[in-house]
């Protein structure tokens, strides 16, 4: 008995989704797919699993430790992918390699990160993206934004901000200061904690001109105003990288009020990738209810290099998961339509109830068969219905 109970578990980190959370997720996902085929994303699907090199510490994925691998028949080294990115990637190299236009892929799908330090969040999560491939252009960067904002309030939040940075800020910084790799790495985990505290004791401790030092002091800046992007840009007027990429932040939101949806998006001088492909602008969404981005992205221009096509690219994946959470912590409902009707039936009348249900389907009804046993009340069908709600029940008999 205790091994027939230990096989209704699922493994740590992952999880059954069912019922009326199965349908909202499979009504959100909808609609977020829809949006995307309306700015033109075509659907693509990529292998669950790929080969190891697709995600291999030069590509700049996830670490080899958090990986789940196995081998094939042959003996390759083959991954469940922890990142989509990487697998549209190949197929944009394979399948548009000589398309001189841009190219726009949408997907879906699950992904896989076997890290133990993730307590409490699941192993197994399901992405919901799309990758603008081949434009360099600021006017791509402020498409793909425009379209996470969008995809936000598609999913019903009102509530929230797109913090968006660069990675040559930081890059450019840690050239301009001659860190060493140790220093390097003690920044990037005292940012990626917040705690800035941290930084301005670590940058006063080291020799850097002072224009460093209070370029160094707006990285905990979660929302850079017009002024302190000004002040930015003329203390690096002698740092070309981290010039470059102020300029390109300011060009953005310039292009972003456009699209009208300036005000959910905010500088975040800080910001860091979270991929080591990324190489210009970062972004990550944010709302209550969720302490992990509900949304990320940024720009990627030589990953596709890796498989074979020179094309400067951008992209996003909204987390599903990590939505559905915050929508049901805010109390935003998706509305799940209940149309179902119950065919209840005796043997006897067994073709005229195939014959009615398959008439209410032509209609667009959902419709379920149950034949009437003969020990069991009308009650216990009507409380069936309920159970699996289904708002309709039609007895034949």
């Amino acid at each position: 008995m205790l091994m027939k109970r230990k096989l209704l578990h699922t493994p740590e980190g992952v999880r059954d989704i069912y019922n009326r959370e199965c349908a909202r997720k499979l009504i959100l996902q909808e609609s977020l797919h829809e949006l995307l085929r309306q700015y033109g994303y075509h659907a693509i699907e990529t292998p669950t699993f790929e080969f190891f090199d697709i995600f291999s510490k030069e590509i700049g994925t996830t670490p080899s430790k958090d990986l789940y691998k196995f081998f094939d028949r042959e003996g390759n080294t083959l991954v469940l992918r922890p990142d989509m990115t990487p697998s549209i990637a190949r197929c944009a190299a394979k399948y548009y390699g000589d398309e001189p236009f841009p190219v726009r892929l949408c997907y879906m799908g699950n992904t896989f990160i076997n890290n133990s330090s993730y307590q409490g969040r699941l192993k197994e999560s399901t992405q919901l993206g799309a990758e603008l491939i081949g434009d360099n252009s600021v006017d791509a960067d402020a498409e793909i934004l425009a379209l996470v904002v969008n995809a936000l309030k598609t999913a019903g939040l009102q509530e929230f901000q797109v913090g968006v940075g660069h990675v040559g800020i930081f890059q450019g910084l840690v050239q301009a200061a001659g860190l060493e790799e140790e220093a390097e790495q003690e920044l990037v985990s005292l940012i990626s904690n917040k705690n800035f505290f941290g930084v301005e004791e670590l940058v006063g401790s080291l020799h850097m001109p002072g224009e460093l030092k209070e370029l160094f002091s707006m990285l905990g800046s979660l929302c850079a105003s017009v002024d302190m992007v000004t002040r930015a840009k003329k203390l690096a007027s002698s740092f070309p990288t981290i010039l470059n990429a102020l300029e390109r932040l300011e060009q953005l939101m310039e292009t972003l009020a456009h699209y009208g949806v300036g005000k959910y998006v905010s500088i975040e001088l800080g910001m860091l990738g979270s991929y080591q492909y990324y190489t210009g602008v970062i972004f990550a969404g944010y709302t209550f209810g969720s302490g992990e981005p509900v949304v990320k992205g940024g720009r990627y221009d030589r990953l596709l290099a890796h498989f074979g096509k020179d094309a400067p690219s951008i992209g996003f994946a909204v987390v599903t998961d990590q939505l559905l959470a915050a929508l049901s912590r805010q109390k935003i409902k998706i509305p799940v339509r209940d149309n179902g009707t119950l065919v209840v039936y005796t043997e006897a009348k067994r073709a005229e109830a195939i014959q009615e249900a398959s008439a209410l389907r032509a209609q667009g009804k959902w419709v379920s068969l149950a034949r009437w046993e003969k020990d069991k009340p009308q009650a216990d069908y009507l409380a069936y219905a309920k159970r699996m709600r289904m708002p309709d029940v039609l007895f034949i008999g």
